[in-house]
């Protein structure tokens, strides 16, 4: 009782540490789990698999004659028990010893427990959270414990994400494309809907009035999930204790029996690059302030129409051009509306595509805005600096004129014709692949540097550690392919490419991939739940010595009928057990921080620069055919009529004051 008390204080420290409400509860929870584990595994074990042996080998339980099994360091058979003897035959060890466990022996387990496997299930709780229902948090968190490689894929998708989006702006200049780089890239945790029809991107785009939508969204959004006292507690505390652990076990008197449980060490080391790398990227993902943030800027939204501009939330669609939709009910889009972001994978091509849809009308603006074409045609270009904005008259019009601004149709621009738009997006499968690269690194990277420890300590072979690890990393992996599938099917189901518009769509395909997606969602969460419980139990036997069998120790599953027991090692043996531990913790440590480095070298991607507003003395610079007539001096700034406000002299370098704005057009006072 004492021990189980001393043992719950320590969890209960780990809970407070991790500033996660949730934690505590957790904890006690696997207290009884371990507690429970531990009565049955005391009651299964009564026979000490090392006494066992060494009673075989110095010939005291009764199986020293004849041919019995005894082997030497290769696990050759030799006709008799001698000093070559190292080692003897699993059918021996079944025989003299029984194929019980080992004896459960607390004072063993809780130290390993709080220092091998602990550590990194406080430090899941560090993972970013947003949705509401706390179940959902839940299920990411046995998605992340089940299969790291889908963890790993969406980080690395959302980094990649965040460099493509800016450097795809990054060659427009246009107010607000730097505001529109930030915002794409905060949403991709949010079901982002994009709405062109109406113009209402169109106007978002490019009307004045808009300047401050952009500006309210950002500053929303700005809110950071990133580094916190408790947070970096934590992981200063995960990787102190697996330094001094690692240390402790190489320098330390360890008993034959201990070997290779530092295995363990090596395959949770994924935990610290995922963790830390979603602290660095600090991901927008609380439901309720993705809610507020766009229902504040929607409030400001303004949306040109065929005699003024108005409010959007004054239409009677009540529709605006950017939106989240949490609240679809289709079953196939379950996933995106999880705010929690291992489910970016989910979200990925829609995401993509709604960019596309952005950059297309910022792009096309951009390029009018070169050629000095105003909104209205009826409007003369008001002069102003290469790096600031275009003047407010020259952004504004009616409907029509707003949606063919944003459009490619009439440009004489090279290269910027209208393409057809597909179902997938320009640069995505590039993407993919790097990510899948770098998540099967990183899966791989670990489990594999704790499956080499295990294979290669005495008896080497694939046992049961071994090989429930490589269980471990196939299930990670094959959950993480279902899953990427699935979301590449739901894609293909729920996205109409523009070359189909007007001409019915296949239904016999779509319908096929609607269920194909939908089962494979869910065989894909299945998998990587059975995979977290399967993991952690696999954890729980090795530190109970459940493991510590005569099938386990002679690598049976590797073996098969040439297994045999190491009872003794040689030097020879001892030195390669070494190297191999060695190369295990180098690999697993490696891995993690050549991930780290990735996500730190594409954190902070380069953004459009800002554009300042239109100054007083402003000039053309731009080689367009009418500044190429204009006068070289520099036109004297003059007021309108209207406003009484200074403007720069039109493109001719006359003095004639400008027009204020189209007849067309009326500017509603914003609310």
């Amino acid at each position: 009782m004492a021990s189980r008390t001393t043992f719950e204080q320590t969890l209960n420290r780990v809970a407070a540490l991790t500033g996660n409400p949730v934690s505590l509860a957790a904890m006690r929870f696997l207290t009884l789990i371990v507690f429970g584990f531990s009565l049955v595994t005391r009651s299964v074990g009564a026979m000490n698999l090392a006494e066992c042996v060494s009673s075989v080998r110095n010939g005291t339980s009764g199986w020293c004659t004849g041919r019995i099994g005894a082997t030497d360091s290769q696990g050759t058979k030799l006709d008799e028990m001698w000093g070559a003897t190292t080692g003897i035959t699993y059918e021996l060890c079944v025989k003299a010893c029984n194929n019980a466990p080992a004896p459960f022996i607390w004072a063993s387990f809780s130290p390993k427990f709080t220092s091998w496997l602990l550590p990194w299930l406080a430090l899941l709780s560090q993972l970013p959270f947003g949705p509401k229902d706390r179940l959902n948090s839940l299920e990411s968190t046995i998605l992340t414990l089940g299969s790291p490689a889908l963890a790993a894929y969406s980080l690395t998708l959302t980094m990649l994400n965040a460099q493509w989006v800016a450097r795809r702006f990054s060659r427009l200049a246009y107010p607000n494309a730097r505001a529109a780089v930030i915002a794409l890239t905060s949403l991709q945790q949010s079901p982002l809907r994009i709405v062109e029809g109406d113009a209402l991107l169109a106007s978002l785009v490019v009307l004045p009035q808009n300047d401050m939508w952009w500006k309210e969204l950002v500053n929303w959004l700005e809110y950071p999930h990133t580094w916190s006292i408790s947070s970096a507690i934590t992981i200063l505390w995960v990787v102190t204790a697996y330094v001094f652990t690692v240390i402790d076990w190489f320098y330390g008197n360890l008993e034959e029996s201990d070997f290779g449980d530092q295995a363990m060490g090596s395959l949770w080391v994924w935990v610290l690059p995922v963790v830390v790398g979603w602290l660095l990227v600090s991901p927008k993902c609380n439901e309720d302030r993705l809610r507020v943030a766009m229902e504040r800027a929607n409030f400001l939204a303004h949306v040109a129409t065929d005699t003024h501009t108005t409010p959007a939330r004054h239409l009677p669609e009540k529709c605006f051009a950017i939106s989240l939709d949490f609240d679809t009910h289709d079953e196939l889009r379950v996933d995106e509306t999880n705010t929690a972001p291992i489910y970016n994978f989910s979200r990925f091509l829609s995401w993509v595509q709604s960019v596309e849809e952005v950059l297309r009308a910022f792009e096309a603006a951009s390029q009018r805005r070169q050629q000095h074409e105003s909104v209205d045609p009826g409007q003369d270009w008001v002069v102003v600096q290469p790096n600031e904005q275009p003047h407010p008259e020259n952004r504004l019009g009616n409907r029509a004129q707003v949606e063919r601004y944003c459009t490619h149709d009439d440009l004489e621009v090279p290269g910027t014709e209208d393409t057809r738009r597909g179902r997938w997006g320009p640069n995505v499968l590039s993407r993919m692949l790097v990510s899948s690269f770098l998540t099967l690194f990183l899966q791989w990277g670990t489990t594999g540097a704790a499956i080499s420890f295990a294979y290669n300590t005495p008896t080497t072979g694939l046992s049961c550690v071994s090989g429930s690890y490589l269980l471990f990393g196939t299930l990670a992996t094959l959950a993480w392919i279902m899953l990427l599938a699935s979301s590449i099917l739901a894609h293909y189901a729920t996205v109409q490419p523009r070359s189909f518009k007007g001409h019915p769509t296949p239904t016999r395909p779509v319908t096929i991939a609607r269920w194909l997606s939908i089962s494979l969602r869910r065989l894909g969460k299945l998998t990587a739940s059975i995979n977290a419980i399967w993991i952690l139990t696999t954890c729980l036997l090795q530190l109970g010595r459940f493991y510590k069998r005569c099938y386990c120790y002679a690598s049976v599953l590797g073996r098969r009928n040439n297994a045999y027991i190491s009872a003794y090692l040689t030097e020879a043996q001892y030195i390669s057990m070494m190297r191999a531990w060695i190369g295990g913790t180098a690999q697993a440590v490696a891995t993690a921080v050549i991930f780290i480095s990735f996500i730190t070298a594409y954190r902070n991607p380069r953004l459009p620069r800002e554009m300042a507003s239109p100054t007083q003395d402003d000039r053309c610079a731009f080689p367009c055919r009418q500044c190429s007539k204009a006068d070289s001096t520099p036109p004297s700034p003059l007021t309108t009529k209207e406003t009484g406000s200074p403007l720069g002299g039109d493109i001719h370098g006359s003095t004639a004051p400008a027009t204020t704005t189209s007849p067309a057009v009326h500017i509603s006072g914003g609310e």
